[in-house]
């Protein structure tokens, strides 16, 4: 391949790489954490009292409604499971983010409360989704589509820098003095070998995130502004027609029992109703189908009054054409099938993911030092340079720190204030910023140091919470003594000992790495040209630098 070819996929590679990558670490890190979102919502919801079965759920809707008749309109019974009563939740108005959740006692009584089940699951969804950006979901989630188009450029263009070495240096990984040549294999290896799952990954990504416009798009070229009829008369309800005389709800082990004679396999999960108490009353039944790889399962919806079928398109079992060719991608995504094998390997690879796109922007740091050689100039870090780097410490150890610390909170909080999520994004916005003003401040080196025993710290803080509430439950938090908890703990202190670990890599590195890196604390002294400044051993990732005399291509 041409030489000026290869150099313009270079910086191709490069700019769209420093473009997106930052926010790309943000969305992969949070992205792992979302594949296990439900032992992690496990950990932060506190405990229930009462156990409501699905015998019982009729008690606790017929209860809720007569004390919160207008609740008819629109709530959603969540079935019981292993370690959660049945529960109804609402919003008193489809605007307002306020969901509200209904319990039975252990006496009956109805308890009615602000909802934050699940609360720190979606929580580190929405970052995942929205890089965490400061604007609302539908905002940042399109801004993340565009952001996408960008990653699947940079994968792109990265592969085919690499294709001309590909079967020589494909397996290596140089642990050598070089530690610029050493992250440099690493960051070839890591981008190859997951090349099939990151362009999954950004393809899936872009339809979640621009399917709006897209729609949009499609509506103004295709439809002449008819599409959002075209989809109504195509949806779930379509063809239902409202029908506000009273009449009683069949009870909810009728209705499923009504989907199981469709899709026996299908496991409900929730039952969402719409005008309940109403002959024209709506349920739609939702749950999985592990036989079949979608996001977030399927539905069918049923006549309330009489448990008659009106759809069941969207059944895992059931869906024919578009649903069914767009449902895998969701699952791809978001790893949502093959059970614990699948979701450990998604995990390994959006962590992996995050390494890629946090050494590509040290790489680029560390390769102006390179060019000033190159031509014989003495190395100066620029501006540039030194502000790429805190930026990115800032951003990617802030974002590791700050949902450390928004996750452990909601146990702090609980009970202390009203509304916990909005404490909640508080705190990750505060911390994130607070540690990206910090690194711009201290600069690199030592901000790469401080901010990763900060990240020990917040990591740490999980298992810590566990066991001042198992010592002193009267202090606030609660512990559950079950294996999701304890998974969640054991998993938050292992990553605490290799930030830990990072921290005190990245300080030697800073006291003993060449002087005229962005990575030190020294200042710079003079050489003669091609004489070399001892290098340690020891490095991390926010150590990425070579000896004055290397010469990297690639």
């Amino acid at each position: 391949m041409r030489g000026e070819i290869l150099r313009l996929y270079k910086s191709v590679h490069t700019w769209t790489g420093l473009v997106a990558g930052m926010l790309l670490f943000v969305c992969f890190y949070a992205g792992a954490l979302t594949v296990f979102e439900e032992p992690l919502a496990h950990w932060a919801s506190p405990p229930t009292g009462g156990f409501v079965s699905i015998e019982d759920a009729d008690r606790l809707i017929e209860t809720t409604l007569a004390a919160r008749p207008d609740v008819a309109e629109d709530f959603t019974l969540h079935l019981a499971t292993a370690d959660q009563p049945a529960r109804l939740s609402w919003r008193k108005s489809r605007s307002d983010d306020v969901v509200w959740s209904a319990t039975l006692g252990a006496g009956g009584e109805l308890r009615v409360e602000r909802s934050n089940a699940s609360g720190v699951g979606a929580f580190v969804d929405t970052i995942h989704r929205t890089a965490g950006l400061p604007f609302d979901r539908e905002t940042g989630t399109t801004a993340m589509g565009v952001v996408s188009a960008v990653y699947a450029v940079a994968l792109v263009s990265g592969l085919i820098l690499v294709l001309p070495s590909l079967t020589k240096d494909f397996l290596a990984l140089r642990l050598t003095s070089n530690l610029k040549r050493m992250w440099l294999d690493a960051h070839n290896l890591v981008g190859v070998a997951s090349f099939p799952f990151h362009l999954v990954i950004a393809l899936t990504a872009v339809v979640f995130g621009l399917h709006e416009p897209i729609y949009d798009a499609l509506d103004y070229v295709a439809y002449d502004g008819r599409l959002p009829t075209i989809m109504r008369s195509t949806g779930p309800f379509a063809g239902v027609k409202r029908n506000e005389q009273k009449a009683p709800m069949k009870r909810v082990a009728e209705l499923v029992a009504a989907v199981a004679v469709v899709s026996p396999e299908f496991s409900p999960e929730s039952l969402r109703y719409r005008d309940a108490d109403t002959r024209g009353a709506l349920v739609r039944v939702v749950g999985e189908d592990p036989r079949f790889l979608s996001r977030g399962g399927g539905f069918a919806v049923l006549r309330g009054a009489t448990a008659e079928i009106v759809n069941v398109d969207y059944l895992p079992e059931k869906q024919s054409g578009w649903t069914a060719a767009v449902s895998p991608f969701f699952a791809l995504h978001f790893g949502s099938y093959g059970g614990e094998p699948v979701r450990w390997a998604y995990f390994l690879l959006g962590l992996a993911g995050a390494f890629l796109f946090y050494s590509g922007n040290l790489l680029w740091i560390e390769s102006r030092r390179r060019t000033a050689r190159r031509h014989g100039e003495r190395v100066v870090q620029t501006t540039a340079s030194r502000l790429m780097a805190a930026a990115s410490i800032g951003v990617c150890l802030g974002c590791v720190c700050a949902l450390s610390f928004a996750i452990v909170s909601t146990k702090w909080l609980y009970g202390h204030v009203e509304d916990i999520e909005a404490w909640r994004r508080g705190i990750y916005h505060a911390v994130f910023f607070g540690a990206l003003a910090f690194a711009f401040l201290r600069g690199a080196a030592r901000a790469g140091v401080e901010l990763a025993y900060v990240a020990a710290i917040g990591a740490l803080a999980l298992p810590i919470t566990s066991a001042v509430a198992l010592a002193a439950p009267g202090l606030g938090p609660w512990a559950a003594a079950d294996p999701e908890s304890a998974g969640v703990d054991i998993v938050a202190f292992g990553a605490a000992l290799c930030f830990a670990a990072l921290a005190r890599a990245t300080a030697r590195r800073a006291e003993l790495g060449p002087t005229d890196s962005v990575w030190s604390t020294r200042r710079p002294r003079e050489t003669s040209r091609g004489a070399r400044i001892p290098l340690s051993s020891n490095g991390c990732a926010a150590a990425v630098g070579a000896g004055e005399g290397d010469d990297i291509h690639g």
